[in-house]
């Protein structure tokens, strides 16, 4: 097996960008998706694609999985055995929570696999520029495998543990998302409320501009709405739903009651039944209104 060959399983948001920044890097990337047509544009930047899993990882000295969830990871890791051999690098980047993460964690011990819990940082922009924040947690006898890999994909590497199965990453990665969610819904619920009070809503952010309670997230997801410009979705609500529940989840089993992660769950399932959820998760402003 060679180290610089790395298998992209899932070529989404942001699956499919992490694939083209590999293969521009110079690495030799095969990747697969379940839907094809979404892998096969990545083509043209020197991807090879795989008609499964199994196909794309067989000689594979890393493996890569950017999918929706833990079980959605696993159900295609379990597809890709066939073609994995033992000591393969795992690069788990799909945001699965602790609890999810524990089922990837017992495949591969089963397969003999060296997992690396590594989930991003990041959206659909930071993507495309190769400009994701790694979160790892992994052997150190890897990381000089995986530093091509995560120098092609982030331009930063946190190593936050030596075991990927403990979950130190994805630990921080929910820490983080939870802080990210919140902001998405003050910056929905703050607009949805200039509009019922019907105060310009330019006149909320001009009234913050340079001051402690200015931001650049609170800007960029504002800008997406009053633009907008909810599709393509940067981090869609669909997403972000599941994310939020991950959340809530981890923090019931820590003996965190997280209300306002709840909530926030509770507004992304709203706007998707609105027909919100492809949308970007910015979209959580449309379920402060009726139907």
């Amino acid at each position: 097996m060679t180290q610089t060959t790395v298998a992209v399983l899932g070529t989404g948001i942001m699956g499919g960008p992490m694939a083209r920044n590999l293969a521009r890097a110079g690495l030799d990337v095969r990747a697969w998706n379940r839907s094809r047509d979404k892998a096969e544009p990545l083509a043209a930047d020197g991807v090879t694609v795989a008609d499964s899993p199994a196909e794309a990882v067989r000689g594979a000295g890393v493996v890569l999985t950017m999918l929706h969830d833990g079980p959605a990871a696993l159900d295609v890791m379990r597809a890709a055995a066939p073609g994995l051999g033992p000591g393969t690098v795992w690069a788990q980047t799909t945001t699965a929570g602790v609890e999810g993460l524990d089922a990837l964690a017992a495949f591969a011990r089963e397969h003999g696999l060296v997992l690396v819990d590594s989930p991003v940082l990041g959206s659909k922009q930071p993507a495309e520029e190769g400009k994701l924040t790694v979160l790892a947690a992994g052997p150190a006898s890897v990381r000089g495998t995986l530093a091509p890999v995560f120098d092609a994909i982030g331009a930063r590497t946190l190593w936050v543990g030596e075991d990927g199965a403990d979950g130190a990453a994805s630990r921080l990665k929910l820490v983080l998302n939870s802080w990210v969610l919140t902001v998405t819904h003050g910056t929905a619920e703050a607009l949805a409320l200039a509009k019922g009070l019907g105060v310009d809503p330019q006149g909320f952010l001009d009234a913050l501009e340079g001051g402690p309670l200015d931001m650049g997230y609170l800007r960029a997801k504002a800008g997406i709405l009053l633009d907008g410009r909810l599709t393509p979705p940067s981090f869609s609500t669909v997403t972000a739903e599941k994310d939020a529940r991950l959340i809530v989840a981890a923090g019931e089993a820590a003996g965190v009651r997280l209300d306002v992660a709840a909530a926030g769950a509770e507004r992304f399932r709203r706007a998707t039944e609105q027909g919100h959820g492809d949308e970007d998760m910015a979209a959580s402003y449309f379920a402060s209104f009726e139907d």
